[in-house]
């Protein structure tokens, strides 16, 4: 009788999870840090112990069988059974350990976030993060993301959102700018500047509350320039080239020593929602649960941002 080599169940229902919802065993591979041909033997011994065909697979297709979605809910539960077990087991105290991977806006990723982030890790030794800066919406999956930082942006309804803070914006412009054109009295005075648009947040128009009354203004704008980064749109106005929106934390000390003009500080935008997105699941694990009361705690105190209006 031949004998049977014994295998990580747990870890072949790991392979066999993540090759579904990566949706191939090369991006499967990716995400594990393994090759294709240990995935697909992870997998062809899945369905030798069970005894049934999981996945039809063809040179440009892969699908579920019947069994394989029977097999897929089943794998989803025991995963987070497992990992709970090695939270409240294998630690004390509930304290998290392992690899936590946080995508952050570049804004404030780089800067204002770093100090609680690092008194967070001194905090617990057997953590590590994976601080990733960038202002694209967040594939949890395709890059294998715990979480994600996002700001000013419509969430996804299939993920759990967490609204942390807000940060307040200024519409400002340098003092040569202004002197080429008529003073600014009323929001539509705004429509014969050039402009500088955050793609992310306005392109083609600006809108614009009254600080004292429900009024609110649309102003249509013509952008000299477009960009995603509020570090090149604030970099552009100090230089003249147009008027523009922009989180008022990043001017401050431009508008305080005059190398920018805060206008118009009774009509001003919305501010910008700052949520923590991660994916929705039965189980999360401590590092995670840890980090959104950091992120709850620390996200209104940091410089430029402030407790939402609304509490969620």
């Amino acid at each position: 009788m031949k004998r049977v080599e014994r295998i990580d169940r747990v870890e072949l229902m790991r392979t066999f999870v993540r090759i579904v919802e990566a949706g191939s065993l090369s991006a499967a591979a990716r995400q594990l840090a393994t090759t294709q041909a240990t995935v697909s033997r992870r997998l062809q011994s899945l369905e030798t112990m069970l005894g049934v065909r999981l996945m039809l697979r063809t040179t440009h297709t892969m699908r579920l069988t019947d069994d394989g979605e029977r097999c897929y809910q089943h794998a989803r539960r025991v995963i987070d059974s497992w990992l709970a077990l090695e939270d409240e087991v294998g630690q004390s105290e509930d304290e998290p350990v392992g690899v936590l991977r946080v995508r952050a806006p570049h804004a404030f990723g780089q800067d204002q976030l770093l100090k609680p982030v690092t008194e967070f890790l001194q905090r617990y030794p057997q953590l590590s993060i994976e601080w990733m800066l960038n202002d694209r919406s967040a594939d949890f999956l395709g890059d294998n993301l715990d979480c994600a930082i996002r700001v000013g942006v419509e969430v996804d309804p299939a993920t759990v959102s967490v609204l942390l803070a807000e940060v307040p914006r200024s519409v400002v412009a340098s003092p040569e700018l202004l002197a080429r054109f008529p003073t600014v009295n009323t929001p539509e005075d705004l429509q014969q500047f050039p402009w500088i648009a955050i793609s992310s947040f306005y392109q083609r128009h600006v809108e614009l509350f009254h600080d004292a009354s429900p009024a609110t203004a649309r102003v249509t704008i013509t952008p000299r320039l477009s960009t995603d980064s509020l570090y090149v749109a604030r970099n552009t106005a100090l230089t003249g080239l147009g008027v523009a929106v922009v989180s008022s934390w990043t001017v401050q000390d431009d508008i305080r020593q005059g190398r920018l003009v805060h206008l118009l500080p009774e009509w001003q935008p919305a501010a910008l929602p700052v949520h923590l997105v991660y994916p929705w699941s039965r189980y999360y694990p401590a590092r995670l649960r840890r980090f959104l009361e950091l992120m709850r705690q620390v996200m209104p105190e940091v410089t430029g941002m402030r407790k939402p209006v609304q509490q969620p």
